[in-house]
C-alpha cells in the first residue's frame, strides 16, 4: 500500500482529505506543520507528500528540499499563476488549487505516483546498465599463483577487441572466463552469445552459426538469423571449437578475416562487429599439424591465450573452493550450515579431481543433499580415501592430512620431503600405527615408504617398541 503524508494546518481540510485518500486504499499520515512532519516522520519513507503552501512556521515548499526524492504536491487557496510557477521552480511535482474537486485530487495523486514509479524504474535500469559487471576477482575463488595470473590476464585482455583462445581441461571453468572477459569489456552491455560446437550436429552447425534465407534448402520456410549475426555488437563464445567440422571452419575463417557473414542461400554478405572468444580442451596446435584443424584458422584465433590450471594443481584453493560451494549449496537448498569432516577435508585435498571444478561442484551438491547431519564425511563425497592414498603413493606423492597441512610448511617443501621430515620428527614419540594414521596411510604403505627413502625404524629410548609397549 502506497504511503502518503498530508501537511495541512486546517484540521477540517486535513481530516477530509485523509478520509478521501484512505477510502481509495492509500496509507495516509498527517501533520499540521513542516516542523511536526519532520519531527514525527521519516520524510523519505513516503511515496508522496501533499502540503499546503502557507503553513505556520516554514512554508510547505520547504518539504521539497527536506524530502529529497519524494515528490511533493503543493495545494493552496491562493490560486495564482505566480505561486504555481514559484512552487514548480522550487521542485514541486505539481500544483492544485483549493477548493479542489475530489476527483481532480485523486487523478493528480494517481498520475504523480505512476510517473514517479516510472522514473524510478528507468533510473534503476540505467544504474544497472552502467554498473560494472561482476569482475574476475569475484568470480574466481582461490589465490594460487595460476589464478592470480589468470585475473591479471583477464583484466588486460578484456578491454581489447582481440580474439582470445581459452585452453583448459574439461570442467576447469572456461565458460566462466569467457563471461568475465565479456563483462569487463567495452561490449558488456551488448549480447554474449555462447555456442557449444560439440553439442550441435555437423549437418546443422553452419545454419546455426550463419543463418539462412527462406528457400535455401528443404524446410527453410523463413529467414533465420544465425548466432554470429545475433552477436553483432557483442561477443561470440565458441566453446569446444576443436569439434567444429572442417567445412564450417572455412566459413568461420572468412568471418574472422573479413568481418562479414553470408547466410546460407543468400547472395549478399552482411557486415558484423563481433568479438570472438574460443575455448577447447584439445591441443589445437597438434590437431593442425595432423590436418584435423585448419592451421590458418588456428593462427587467427590464437591471438591472446589464456590457460586454466587443472584443479589438482591449485593447492589450497581446492579446500577454499569446496567450503565456498558447501556454503552456497546449503543456502540454495535451505539446509542448515554444513562443514567438512577431517576425513572429508583430507579426501578433498588429496583426490586428483579428473573432472576438475565441475566434478567438485557435483560432489559437494550431492553430499549436501544426502547428508543427514551438519558434518559431511568423505563417503558422501564418493571418495575412497584408502584408494586415493594408494594411488598417490604409487605416483610418488605422500598423502598428507589437513591437520599437518594447516601448519603451513614452507611452500617449496615437496610432499616427499614433508613425509620424511614428519617421520623423522615424530617417530620417537609415536608408534607406527599412530604415524600411519597421522599421515593418512596404512602401516604397510608407511613401511614401503620407509624402505624407499631409507628410513628404517630406529629403536630408541622414546620408541614404544623399545619400551615393550604394544602397537
Amino acid at each position: 500500500m502506497r504511503k502518503l503524508l498530508i501537511v495541512e494546518d486546517e484540521s477540517v481540510i486535513r481530516s477530509a482529505l485523509k478520509r478521501l485518500l484512505e477510502r481509495n486504499d492509500y496509507d495516509v499520515s498527517e501533520a499540521s506543520s513542516v516542523q511536526e512532519a519532520e519531527a514525527t516522520f521519516d520524510l523519505h519513507g513516503f511515496d508522496l507528500i501533499i502540503s499546503d503552501l502557507r503553513l505556520p512556521g516554514e512554508a510547505g515548499t520547504a518539504l521539497i528540499r527536506k524530502a529529497g526524492d519524494v515528490p511533493v504536491l503543493i495545494m493552496t487557496s491562493y490560486a495564482s499563476l505566480k505561486s504555481a510557477v514559484d512552487s514548480m521552480r522550487m521542485g514541486a511535482v505539481d500544483y492544485i488549487a483549493k477548493p479542489f474537486d475530489h476527483a481532480d485530487m485523486l487523478l493528480a495523486v494517481e498520475r504523480i505516483l505512476k510517473e514517479h514509479a516510472e522514473v524510478k524504474a528507468k533510473t534503476a535500469q540505467l544504474d544497472n546498465k552502467n554498473r560494472p559487471k561482476e569482475s574476475a576477482p569475484s568470480r574466481f575463488i582461490g589465490n594460487c599463483p595460476a589464478m592470480q595470473a589468470l585475473r591479471d590476464d583477464i583484466a588486460k585482455m578484456a578491454p581489447t577487441p582481440s580474439t582470445v583462445l581459452i585452453l583448459g581441461e574439461t570442467g576447469t571453468g572456461k565458460e566462466m572466463v569467457a563471461k568475465s572477459l565479456h563483462d569487463q569489456s567495452l561490449r558488456a552491455n551488448q549480447p554474449l552469445i555462447s555456442v557449444n560446437c560439440a553439442a550441435i550436429p555437423e549437418t546443422l552447425i553452419e545454419s546455426e552459426l550463419f543463418g539462412y534465407d527462406k528457400g535455401a534448402f528443404t524446410g527453410a520456410n523463413a529467414n533465420r538469423v544465425g548466432l554470429i549475426e545475433a552477436a553483432d555488437g557483442g561477443t561470440l563464445f565458441l566453446d569446444e571449437i576443436g569439434e567444429l567440422p572442417v567445412e564450417a571452419q572455412a566459413r568461420l575463417l572468412r568471418f574472422i578475416q573479413e568481418g562479414e557473414i553470408r547466410r546460407i542461400g543468400a547472395v549478399q554478405s552482411r557486415k558484423v562487429d563481433v568479438r570472438l572468444i574460443c575455448a577447447t580442451h584439445r591441443n589445437l596446435e597438434r590437431l593442425a599439424r595432423e590436418g584435423k584443424f585448419r592451421q590458418d584458422l588456428f593462427y587467427r584465433i590464437n591471438v591472446l591465450r589464456v590457460s586454466l590450471p587443472p584443479l589438482r594443481d591449485r593447492g589450497k584453493d581446492i579446500l577454499q573452493l569446496a567450503e565456498h560451494m558447501l556454503e552456497q549449496f546449503s543456502q540454495k537448498l535451505g539446509t542448515s550450515p554444513k562443514t567438512l569432516s577431517p576425513k572429508a577435508i583430507q579426501a578433498v585435498t588429496t583426490y586428483q579431481w579428473p573432472g576438475n571444478v565441475r566434478e567438485l561442484e557435483h560432489a559437494i551438491e550431492r553430499a549436501t543433499i544426502l547428508s543427514e547431519t551438519d558434518e559431511i564425511d568423505n563417503e558422501l563425497l564418493g571418495i575412497d580415501l584408502e584408494l586415493v592414498n594408494i594411488n598417490r603413493l604409487r605416483s610418488g606423492q605422500a598423502s598428507i592430512p589437513i591437520r599437518q597441512i594447516a601448519q603451513d610448511p614452507p611452500e617449496d617443501l615437496s610432499l616427499e620431503d614433508y613425509f620424511q621430515r614428519f617421520v623423522l620428527e615424530h617417530q620417537d614419540t609415536m608408534s607406527e600405527t599412530e604415524l600411519a594414521q597421522k599421515l593418512g596411510v596404512s602401516r604397510k604403505c608407511l613401511w614401503e615408504r620407509r624402505q624407499r627413502f631409507g628410513l628404517p625404524r630406529q629403536k630408541a629410548n622414546g620408541d614404544k617398541r623399545a619400551s615393550g609397549q604394544k602397537e
